[in-house]
């Protein structure tokens, strides 16, 4: 059986969608995918054993300038790839309008979830089998139903593998990674927790390894690592950082596609969450411990903090808000004062030693 899975971006939702393909591979012996994808995220269905051919898109891109797609060929490029097999299953895992308009483009039956349970309730038109699945529940539950739904067997009640094989050498000293580069603006951490966390780790006796994929993330780990025990990764791929990754005894990270990453190579980690909830699409599975913030105000799924720090005023609302601050933490030997002004606010309560508490007791339980 031949199926085309429709799953483009982003690489956290791509991450989601493996332990569903595991779950077909164990159901019906021989079954194999393709897969469409972002461009920027194809090395993530290779990974995967039941993964035969992977097909590229780059609609973000070609939004930009989709004049020069089609100029280039680029997007009849794209066509011929899709079109150039018969499927048993064309399956939209993603229930978007514009991973609905892919898959009606492919060639055979044509599959994903209905309106009620799509995302974007228009991309069900597109499907000749539209299928329910609750809503309310983990991404990677909802995949593993539309899965087992799509493809006529039950849904397994093992834990949820996301297959990847990829191995990585041990380091030769514990090492703690820190995943520090995120999108928005309200899910970055405080750089000034990140230094005095890196202290913390160095104090406990592990090594700090640091990733990086843009020139400012490059200059934040440059800052965190100076003068402490600490390794910054070269700009790495996706491949290359699985094995890096597995090098490591413990992860901590704020809200990332590569905090998904570990997530699926159950390395412990942390993952720490102020503007957004972990409940429906944060890392799942074993030895993932989430920190959230406790003020009113959080999640508030915002890309930018709608309360100024207390030096700039109040606003309708602070005083709440200033209450549920926690104090300035006690100042450690050569760690530095974490500031009353931290941006956004939801970060205040979740200082660096509360932080690193929680890993150190996964690490402790896991050994």
């Amino acid at each position: 059986m031949r199926v085309l899975l429709i799953k483009i971006s982003s690489l956290g939702d791509v991450l989601h969608a493996l332990p569903a393909l595991t779950d077909a591979a164990n159901a019906i012996p021989g079954i194999q995918f393709d897969w469409v994808v972002e461009a920027p995220f194809a090395e993530v269905p290779a990974w995967h054993p039941a993964v035969d051919r992977v097909i590229p898109v780059s609609i973000r891109r070609w939004r930009r300038s989709p004049l020069k797609a089609l100029l280039s060929g680029e997007w009849s490029s794209f066509k011929a790839a899709l079109k150039a097999r018969e499927y048993d299953l064309v399956l939209d895992a993603q229930g978007l309008i514009k991973s609905g308009l892919i898959t009606r483009m492919a060639r055979g039956p044509k599959s994903g979830l209905d309106r009620n349970s799509a995302r974007e309730p228009f991309a069900s038109r597109f499907y000749d089998h539209p299928l329910a699945v609750q809503k309310g529940e983990h991404a990677i539950v909802r995949l593993r139903k539309l899965f087992a739904l799509a493809l006529g067997y039950a849904m397994p009640d093992t834990e949820a593998d996301s297959g990847i094989r990829v191995v990585g050498q041990q380091s030769s000293k514990p090492t703690i990674l820190f995943v520090h580069g995120t999108t928005w603006i309200t899910k970055h951490w405080p750089d000034s927790y990140w230094t005095a966390l890196a202290v913390l780790v160095n104090s406990a006796g592990y090594r700090v390894m640091l990733p990086w994929g843009s020139e400012q993330e490059q200059q934040r780990a440059e800052q965190i690592a100076e003068g402490r025990d600490a390794v910054i990764l070269p700009k790495s791929s996706l491949t290359e950082l699985v094995g890096q990754f597995q090098q490591v005894e413990g992860m901590i990270c704020v809200d990332s596609g590569l905090a998904h990453l570990g997530a699926a190579l159950k390395i412990p980690s942390v993952t720490i969450y102020g503007s957004t909830n972990p409940g429906l699409t944060g890392t799942w599975g074993e030895n993932q411990d989430h920190v959230t913030a406790s003020l009113e105000c959080s999640p508030c799924l915002k890309r930018m903090c709608q309360f100024p720090p207390p030096s700039r005023g109040t606003t309708p609302g602070m005083e709440e808000i200033e209450r549920s601050r926690k104090p300035e933490p006690r100042v450690r030997e050569g760690v530095e004062t974490h500031s009353n002004h931290i941006e956004p606010i939801c970060y205040q309560e979740l200082t660096p030693e509360k932080v690193w508490d929680h890993l150190s007791k996964s690490l402790n339980s896991s050994t």
